[in-house]
């Protein structure tokens, strides 16, 4: 199935790699989590080197991005924390996918009691605000990174649902999906024969662009401090504490910032294309 994919992303005429913006967007997304992945080697003194003999240096040859209050670089602390912002995503949408998935591909698949049960349950999760609802979620969880994933892939999990049977009852009604039938398949080697291959690239493309959403989501909570503990690097919890000096040292909030913002576009950008590559003609 994956093979399937790569090769309709590659050879289609709406190829991903004939969309200059997408694959810029694919580009940024490659660079953030190959420099969250070599901190290590790209910033070894690690995030939490203190110096307040060099607190708040604008950006230059004291600090290539600046220095936060203790004295920190923020480029360091950057790298260091998109290991825990895209992280958190990647378990995120592992939660939504995981979640969201089976439940709409069932709905849609069988219909009836299971779709009615199923589906209004979703709806009763997208009538709270995801934000409010991921809250929620970290009520009952408890404070923490891990937490804040859960939470957020919870909340984003309906939506996927919704998506995914919408798929999958495209896919029921197809002519060799009837001959499957007809021939006596079973329903369960049918759902996993023709109509999960046949519903993964719209389903694919959504998980890349909901990845957004879920990085914007889960840095807000950390700004609001239920997440990442005080000092720890993450986009979010970088953006709550340079808050209290942004008139004298707007670098230190506006990187994490910016990061986030380039970050959260090129995903929903890249879903786009995406999206593009894999309609089928």
């Amino acid at each position: 199935m994956i093979a399937r994919v790569i090769a309709w992303t590659t050879q289609s005429p709406r190829s991903l790699l004939r969309q200059a913006v997408a694959l810029a967007a694919l580009t940024w997304l490659t660079l953030a989590v190959m420099g969250s992945l070599l901190a290590p080697l790209l910033a070894p003194a690690g995030p939490l080197a203190a110096d307040t003999t060099r607190s708040l240096l604008p950006p230059g040859p004291g600090g290539l991005l600046g220095t936060d209050l203790l004295g920190r670089e923020v480029l360091t602390r950057l790298l260091w924390g998109g290991r825990q912002t895209l992280g958190m995503g990647l378990l995120a949408m592992t939660v939504t996918v995981g979640l969201g998935l089976p439940a709409g591909l069932l709905a849609g698949f069988f219909g009836g009691r299971v779709e009615s049960i199923t589906m209004r349950l979703a709806d009763a999760l997208l009538a709270f605000p995801g934000l409010l609802l991921a809250m929620a979620a970290i009520a009952v969880l408890g404070p923490g990174t891990a937490s804040v994933a859960m939470a957020v892939g919870l909340a984003a999990a309906p939506a996927y649902a919704r998506v995914a049977r919408s798929a999958a009852i495209e896919v029921r009604t197809q002519p060799y999906v009837e001959a499957a039938r007809a021939l006596g398949g079973d329903a369960w080697r049918i759902l996993a024969r023709h109509v999960l291959p046949n519903t993964a690239a719209p389903l694919i493309a959504f998980a890349v662009a909901q990845l957004g959403w879920v990085l914007l989501n889960g840095a807000a909570l950390n700004f609001l401090g239920l997440g990442a503990r005080s000092g720890t690097p993450e986009w979010g919890a970088m953006l709550n504490e340079g808050r209290g000096y942004l008139r004298d040292a707007p670098w230190v909030s506006g990187f994490p910032g910016l990061a986030l913002t380039v970050t959260v576009l090129a995903a929903n950008l890249l879903g786009d294309g995406l999206q593009r590559a894999l309609r089928p003609r």
